[in-house]
């Protein structure tokens, strides 16, 4: 066996390994998602508790939408604001 064989075969099994490993997290979250959808599912207030989601995600989406969608100010008007700023305080 050539060494380029043996590093081969050590980086497919560390793909193979990889592979798995993330398979069977996929595996656990998804068997954990479950449950707790059953568990919710079981409550006698989902009703109220789809309330609570639907106003909580109302609410993160505002919020993603004021962080994403304001318009930064200008870059000329940052920095005429900061050369007014300077000479105010020079002027002192």
């Amino acid at each position: 066996m050539t060494p380029e064989a043996g590093r081969r075969g050590g980086v497919e099994k560390q793909a193979v390994l990889l592979v798995a490993g993330l398979a069977d997290l996929a595996v656990s979250t998804l068997g954990t998602a479950v449950g707790t959808v059953r568990g919710l599912l079981r409550r006698s207030d989902t009703a109220e508790l789809a309330s609570e989601v639907e106003h909580e995600l109302m609410a993160r989406g505002r919020l993603v939408l004021d962080r994403y969608a304001a318009v930064p100010p200008a870059h000329l008007e940052t920095l005429a604001r900061h050369v007014l700023d300077r000479k105010s305080t020079d002027d002192v």
